[in-house]
């Protein structure tokens, strides 16, 4: 007998619980972007990424957040990041804030360290680059519209929290008391520390031969 997935059930995936991920939990996230067409090349808002409330004129990106792994993998939870607020510079900033802590959590980047190659780490050519990014979030809980309790992201964690490297499976690459000459930060972030070149054997040829 042939079925097709909509008569054979076994092999449908269980249902998901919708317990609320407890408070303060840290899980590894992806985040992505709801589109939202609104453009401000002034401000660097470009590709469509940004929404702008029709009742406020907030200007936000609309992020979902997958948890990776973990008991709580596969759950989502939706936060905005600011842009801009009609009410002052608060919310930017707090979404600027946001952006930095979750490029610090992504690419590694202690968060003290100011060195050249940090500082271009934390850098990007548009909201693009956001897309799809993977880093460490404490689980926050909050009301939604109908007053009932939902998980949302508001804190990335920084390669200085004391748990970064166990759930991130990286050790922080700078200390607060940066290295003279710190490491690039490829991103995503690689392994902290790899093992010295081994010399090259001893031989009686000129190095140009060797």
């Amino acid at each position: 007998m042939n079925t097709n997935a909509w008569q054979d059930f076994n092999d449908a995936e269980q249902q998901l619980g919708f317990d609320l991920i407890p408070k303060g939990s840290l899980v590894r996230v992806r985040m992505t972007i709801k589109p939202g067409g609104h453009d401000d090349p002034a401000q660097g808002w470009t590709g469509g990424y940004a929404t702008e409330s029709f009742d406020t004129g907030a200007v936000y990106l609309a992020c979902e957040f997958v948890v990776l792994e973990g008991p709580f993998a596969k759950r989502k939870m939706w936060s905005n990041i600011g842009l801009h607020s009609r009410k002052g510079p608060t919310w930017g900033q707090m979404g600027r804030s946001m952006i930095r802590a979750i490029l610090n959590s992504a690419r590694n980047i202690h968060p003290q360290d100011n060195a050249a190659p940090a500082a271009a780490a934390r850098r990007i050519q548009g909201f693009h680059e956001l897309e799809g990014v993977e880093f460490l979030a404490r689980v926050d809980v909050e009301k939604d519209a109908k007053g009932l309790d939902r998980n949302v992201v508001k804190l990335a964690i920084e390669p200085d929290h004391k748990d970064y490297a166990a759930l991130m499976g990286s050790a922080p690459r700078v200390s607060a008391q940066a290295p003279a000459s710190p490491p690039s930060y490829p991103s995503p972030a690689g392994p902290s520390h790899q093992a010295p070149p081994r010399p090259a054997p001893a031989t009686n040829k000129p190095a140009w031969a060797q």
